[in-house]
């Protein structure tokens, strides 16, 4: 089976880690994945890049095209692609409202099928059928770690305890702002205050296996990674209730999800860092494993190429 993978490939490593890990899982079930990223933003930037994208499908026979946001979504259907998949990943169905009307269109027209991260999602996809398929974790990399053997990589060693935003601040839709303003609120501890920001995702692991306790404050998400892979390593975690976490999390002890208020995340930080312990959130997320949502994912293409 062949697939193509289309995203955007602007961020700063190209096209996202998410992406690429979700096809990398494919190949190792058996499919033959290739990428085409869009180098270009905005709409403009999509349209220019028809030609580049009917280009790379006259030159080799796809039996699915995958797109990932559906901005992707839009390009496929207007390059004719044929079996058309479309992740959408969050941003999409949250942020910009008014994409609900044109996903509808795109979907009733052209795409086969449509994958969204959660449940919420599902409820807010205007009147499209959706499969929900969180994103996989890789349980071999994200593992439960000794303070020996991650603090020579990133560095947080000390009395100090260690919160990791777990994200880029300078993006809008994390909420940092908030984050900062409960961080600023914290009392009687000693803390050191780090970013998931240009750390190679390999390397990803020890910086949770180094914090103390993960933040995150978006404003939305559709399946947060970042919760997933700190639960694998059993790490304490406050968030907001913001995409799947209330599934995710369910009642780990030394885990919390505490509504958009500074003072009360600020709490709930000083509870999760004198929780003095791992958590047990790993035998949470082991149905997560990108094996299995990769199998789940071979299924969606299966019952396509079916009918």
């Amino acid at each position: 089976m062949r697939v193509l993978f289309v995203s955007s490939g602007t961020s700063t490593s190209g096209i996202t880690s998410t992406v690429k890990n979700q096809g990398y899982s494919l190949r190792e079930n058996g499919v033959e994945v290739d990428f085409f990223a869009v180098e270009e933003k905005g709409i403009k930037g999509y349209l220019r890049t028809i030609p580049k994208l009917n280009k790379v499908l006259r030159e080799k026979h796809y039996d699915i095209v995958h797109a990932h946001y559906a901005m992707s979504g839009f390009l496929a259907s207007l390059s004719k692609a044929k079996n058309i998949v479309v992740s959408l990943m969050g941003n999409d169905v949250l942020e910009k409202r008014h994409f609900k009307y044109i996903n509808l269109l795109f979907y009733i027209f052209s795409w086969k099928r449509v994958i969204v991260k959660s449940k919420g999602l599902a409820k807010k996809s205007y009147g499209i059928k959706t499969e929900v398929i969180p994103n996989g974790i890789d349980l071999n990399r994200f593992i439960p770690m000794t303070k020996e053997e991650v603090i020579p990589v990133s560095g947080w060693g000390g009395e100090k305890k260690h919160i990791l935003f777990g994200s880029n601040p300078d993006r809008p839709e994390k909420n940092f702002c908030l984050a900062e303003k409960a961080i600023n609120l914290i009392d009687g501890v000693d803390y050191e205050l780090h970013f998931l920001k240009n750390i190679p995702h390999e390397k990803v692991g020890y910086y949770y296996n180094s914090a103390d306790v993960v933040l995150l404050t978006s404003l939305w998400e559709g399946s947060p990674n970042v919760i997933k892979e700190a639960m694998a390593c059993n790490v304490p975690i406050v968030t907001v209730n913001v995409g799947d976490v209330e599934d995710v999390i369910d009642n780990t002890k030394g885990c919390y999800i505490i509504e958009r208020d500074e003072v009360k995340i600020a709490r709930k930080i000083e509870e999760a860092l004198s929780f003095g312990k791992r958590t047990d959130g790993r035998s949470k997320v082991l149905d997560l494993d990108r094996d299995i949502i990769a199998k789940r994912i071979i299924n969606i293409y299966k019952s396509i190429l079916k009918t």
